[in-house]
């Protein structure tokens, strides 16, 4: 008991204790906005994913429309609801379940 109240005495473990708190809690740098940080990357390296397999998608259709007439009359279609003058376009959107109370 004696040993560890002298340690809690010895300067140097006071100021290396009160330096560890320090920079745990009150820096600019400190665990919480580390652990935000690394969660932001995260989700930055998600979008980063998910936007450069929109581009290679993008990228496929654009090198079919370019490619066939075909192609394009069908993007226009499916996309864009055109259609032709004698022709009528009817669009079924499918809604979720109804949710009972």
């Amino acid at each position: 008991m004696k040993n560890i109240i002298g340690i809690f005495k010895n300067k140097y473990f006071l100021s290396l204790l009160i330096f560890g708190v320090w920079m745990m809690f009150f820096d600019s740098n400190d665990m919480i906005s580390q652990y935000g940080y690394s969660n932001k990357v995260k989700k930055l390296k998600e979008e980063k994913e998910f936007y450069l397999k929109e581009t290679a998608q993008v990228k496929q259709d654009l090198k079919e429309l370019d490619s066939n007439l075909q192609s394009a009359e069908k993007f226009a279609r499916e996309k864009y609801f055109m259609k032709k003058d004698n022709e009528d376009v009817f669009v079924i959107v499918n809604q979720g379940p109804k949710e009972e109370k």
